[in-house]
């Protein structure tokens, strides 16, 4: 019987079928954080429980760690009380730690590739929602909530009902200045916010197939901004370039055996899937959001669309509009801007930093900018380093923060002010997402740098 490759992970992994119920699922890698992780470590305390496989389990501070002086005790109480209870928990269960001040630390969906942890065929869950970025291994990655946590703690498997499958298929050349961040907002305009809700979606065709691994990762990403538990991309060669070498990868014979097995996840000819759509990659052209969730974009060369237009409520997009400042039918292009945020598990990684400085290059940060640009990791920081790219950016007017979550989602110092706009890289764009009252536009890294030297949203291919 012809499989699909999210099947074929699935069904390895299934413990126990519960008729008419979910399935009880094995988890290969745990990886936890500061957030969500102190209350589950509590259940397990008062019901005496032990975390039953702690080398399965990878801790990393990212949510709560600032972005600035990271070598100086962390002024906000929350935050700092957060991030000694991981040490303390991740201490007393003998899981892995890399918390402040280690070279691994960094974003957790940024870490966990960049140390091979991530393995194609794998199951991955994470208390964070972006834990699909891992699915662009061939792995199936999922988020999951606290009582989740504890559960994974203490029996290393999950319950849950299988979804359904999902297929996005983008074939073509992508055009000029289009990144992956591009293909991503694009098919959730197309699909809306809530367009693969309960599915798991496999993106398959040329572009996908082209991508780099790091792009392949965004898209991933942003599975979840569709409404989708999850998103997986076949493993390749270029899959497996990434993998080899690194510190958790296999060795020697086991990576002889784990290849022959890697070489089997792709989906069989004639595999059924749910729901399935085509796009043609000459329709995707740099993007920008602009309202109050991922699904309100549109290529720069558009303006805003009507109201009457789209489907959904009007009422809800007159408030999104009314929100962000802006009115049916104006054009992006030319809006002014305060803010540009590059990284997040979604753009913090290496080739996002060499983006941004090839639009930066020999040009000045704009007067009226305040740029964050945040490595996901010590190893992307330190690559930054090694390429001469922070040589760019400084000698452009900018400067390199620390690893972290915090400008992402406005802990710590790093929010920006209310009424304020903000291009940034990251995922999500709400109402105060960065900052309370503050005003996000989600684009590419490109689209963040054209911003950034120019002071209004620009069209980046007119900088290349």
């Amino acid at each position: 019987m012809s499989k699909t490759l999210f099947d074929k992970v699935w069904d390895a992994h299934v413990v126990r079928s519960i008729k008419d119920g979910p399935d009880v699922f094995f988890i290969d890698r745990h990886f936890i954080h500061e957030v969500t992780s102190p209350v589950a470590f509590l259940g397990l305390e008062n019901r005496g429980i032990d975390v039953i496989y702690p080398n399965r389990t990878f801790a990393t501070a990212d949510h709560n760690t600032p972005t600035i002086d990271q070598h100086l005790p962390v002024k906000d109480p929350l935050s700092a009380n957060q991030l000694e209870t991981l040490e303390r928990n991740a201490n007393k269960w003998g899981i892995s730690h890399w918390g402040l001040g280690d070279q691994n630390n960094g974003i957790v969906h940024v870490v966990g590739p960049e140390h091979g942890i991530t393995l194609p065929g794998s199951t991955i869950v994470c208390g964070d929602s972006h834990t699909s970025t891992h699915g662009a291994f061939g792995a199936i990655a999922f988020g999951i909530g606290t009582s989740e946590v504890e559960m994974v703690l203490s029996t290393q498997c999950i319950m849950q009902p299988k979804p359904k499958k999902m297929r996005i298929n983008i074939n073509g050349t992508l055009g000029k200045a289009v990144g992956p961040k591009d293909v991503a907002l694009f098919i959730i305009s197309q699909l809306t916010t809530s367009g693969a809700t309960g599915y798991f979606v496999e993106y398959s065709g040329d572009v996908f197939e082209k991508m780099s691994m790091e792009g392949r990762m965004t898209v991933c990403n942003l599975s979840i901004e569709m409404g989708a538990r999850g998103g997986m991309i076949a493993p390749d060669q270029t899959t497996y370039d990434y993998i080899e070498g690194r510190q958790y990868a296999p060795k020697g014979a086991d990576w002889e055996e784990a290849m022959a097995y890697w070489k089997t996840l792709k989906t069989d000819e004639g595999a059924a899937f749910d729901k399935e759509f085509n796009y043609d990659a000459a329709e995707i052209e740099p993007m920008i959001t602009f309202g109050t969730n991922p699904g309100m974009g549109i290529g720069i060369s558009k303006d805003i669309p009507l109201a009457q237009s789209i489907s959904g409520g009007k009422a809800s997009f007159d408030k999104s509009l009314n929100y962000m400042g802006f009115n049916e039918g104006e054009a992006m292009i030319e809006k002014k801007i305060d803010y540009v945020f590059l990284g997040s598990c979604t753009n913090g990684r290496i080739e996002d930093f060499r983006a941004f400085a090839s639009i930066v290059k020999g040009r000045k940060k704009a007067d009226n900018v305040t740029a964050w640009l945040v490595p996901g990791s010590h190893i992307v920081e330190d690559q930054i380093k090694e390429e001469g790219i922070l040589e760019i950016l400084e000698e452009a007017g900018f400067e390199l923060r620390q690893p972290g979550c915090s400008a992402c989602l406005a802990m710590n110092d790093d929010k920006v002010p209310a009424g304020k706009y903000a291009v940034s890289t990251s995922n999500r764009n709400f109402e105060g997402r960065q900052g309370p009252g503050s005003r996000t536009l989600l684009a590419s890294p490109l689209m963040a740098a054209a911003a950034a030297v120019t002071g209004k949203v620009t069209d980046p291919r007119e900088l290349l």
